[in-house]
């Protein structure tokens, strides 16, 4: 039994992605490629999760608040909260998400839920409101097992979403839970991003249960025999970044260090940036700063006009007789208006304003980074990586965003470099005693600017409070390694087992 966010295309069930938008027919022509697999397969497609209306947020013009099943004053992580908030609540076995940022992965672990976001192109991302150069689709479920399982299905080539020919030989010739049977990680290798848990940069005392909890984590990983690999001490990544960044990134590279590469008011170069360039590549010694992965995440690299061609395009394909484009979607809709999570009607009218589309940066920046983190884990031999899936706990609703702060994104996750094409997978890894919530204060330092930038936000974090809330930890691997993340994520949870129910929403009884 399966739910799917209210973002995917089902023939028989209203899609609007969380809106309240007058289609002249609410139900699209016919299932996203992956709900049609799943049918197939014998699923049972039981209805929509509600969503942040148009995939951000938390709230919907049409399905109203999503709240964290845990503690119903919190939010549930992300567009996908409803279908993380489904599996938690045992609504259905498998709820299905979509990710362009942490919209996978922060709703399964505020869920105390297994969450995996695959390789870019092993999913089909037909059907999907809103296409991206970084969207993905993936299983919210209780276990590692099942969310395996739904891969095994809907994993592989689709001529619909071109993306995926890159699957194709790259695909287990077993299904993915059969690599969910290991219990032991002896010869597996397992590098740390210290570059998510330095405790010199995340300090303040909102970010110590988490972090406590994931040193936990990798103390059980050297239990069942796994070699942890820590890296250097400016972190796993840095001397990668410094060795190959300046070749790799070019001139987003020179944008990250203007003292050096200098330029006039508009915005042409001053002096040859070309040489500083291969000076810094011949010796990275030359490199100034501490750049780490932390920064690239803060840098800019999203294409121009995406948005507005992938809502268009999608529109296309559906054929609604009364709305065709994004114009038309933004005249023929009702929205949710609240300040804490943002104008969505002026959000549209942003994304509807390119008159050109251009992803060059985006796709140099995703090759790039790919190459800089293969290269590091090819040197040190790694098998995977391990770091928080969130430094920060579930928010109260209505508090505003978490701000954009030394490469942590919105809800507190690292997100960076997933989005660039590289699978995780989230798993329960314990639950916080206590929480520091965190409140505006115009008095406070700065906290870091909100989620898109627009504004310094100033908060202040609040005295200690007793509090269960869920913690997950995060193993990222190569493109196309889920039979190793699998085995790695299976073996932990069965050590640890730390999923329980929701203490208000557990098991229903049985009548006799």
């Amino acid at each position: 039994v399966i739910v799917v966010k209210d973002q995917y295309d089902t023939f028989d069930q209203r899609t609007t992605s969380g809106a309240d938008a007058h289609y002249a027919n609410d139900r699209p022509p016919d299932d996203a490629t992956f709900v049609a697999r799943l049918r197939a397969a014998g699923a049972i497609i039981l209805g929509k999760t509600n969503m942040g209306e148009y995939a951000a947020g938390i709230r919907s013009a049409f399905g109203g608040t999503t709240v964290n099943a845990y503690d119903t004053t919190r939010v549930p992580g992300g567009s996908s909260g409803g279908s993380g908030v489904a599996t938690a609540m045992s609504f259905a076995t498998v709820s299905i998400g979509e990710e362009s940022g942490p919209s996978i992965r922060a709703p399964a672990t505020y869920a105390s839920a297994v969450g995996l976001s695959p390789t870019q192109e092993l999913v089909s991302r037909d059907g999907l409101m809103n296409i991206g150069l970084h969207t993905r689709t993936g299983p919210i479920a209780r276990t590692v097992e099942d969310a395996a399982r739904v891969l095994t299905v809907i994993a592989g080539y689709d001529p619909k979403d071109e993306m995926t020919a890159f699957a194709v030989g790259r695909t287990p010739a077993e299904p993915y839970e059969s690599f969910t049977r290991a219990r032991r990680l002896d010869g597996v290798r397992i590098g740390v991003v210290r570059e998510f848990m330095d405790r010199r940069v995340f300090a303040d005392p909102v970010f110590q249960p988490n972090l406590d909890c994931i040193e936990q984590a990798i103390d059980d990983l050297r239990q069942l025999g796994a070699t942890i690999v820590e890296g250097e001490p400016d972190g796993l990544f840095t001397s990668y970044i410094r060795r190959f960044g300046p070749m790799l990134l070019n001139r987003e590279w020179t944008k990250l260090h203007p003292a050096e590469f200098p330029v006039d008011a508009s915005g042409q170069p001053m002096g040859d940036h070309l040489a500083t360039l291969v000076e810094m590549t011949f010796d990275p010694s030359k490199v100034p700063g501490e750049l780490t992965l932390r920064d690239l995440g803060e840098a800019s690299g999203n294409a121009v006009g995406e948005n507005r061609f992938g809502f268009n395009l999608y529109l296309r394909q559906r054929g609604d007789a009364r709305i065709k484009s994004l114009d038309d979607l933004i005249d023929a809709a009702i929205f949710f208006v609240d300040d804490s999570e943002g104008d969505k009607r002026g959000t549209l009218r942003n994304h509807n304003k390119p008159q050109t589309y251009e992803t060059a940066l985006r796709l140099q920046r995703r090759f790039a980074v790919q190459q800089i983190i293969l290269a590091a884990m090819a040197e040190l031999k790694l098998d995977a990586v391990v770091y928080p899936t969130s430094n920060l706990p579930p928010r109260k609703i209505g508090m505003p965003r978490d701000p954009t702060f030394n490469g942590i994104g919105n809800y507190g996750m690292w997100t960076f470099v997933g989005a660039q094409g590289f699978p995780a997978i989230t798993v329960p890894a314990g639950y916080s005693q206590v929480v520091y919530d965190r409140v505006p204060d115009q008095s406070a330092p700065s906290a870091g600017t909100s989620t898109g930038g627009e504004r310094e936000l100033r908060l202040r974090t609040l005295a200690p409070v007793a509090a269960r809330l869920p913690i997950g930890v995060d193993f990222l691997g190569r493109p196309f390694s889920e039979p190793t993340l699998l085995r790695i994520a299976a073996a932990y949870e069965q050590a640890t087992r730390h999923r329980v129910p929701p203490p208000d929403f557990g098991p229903v009884a049985r009548r006799e």
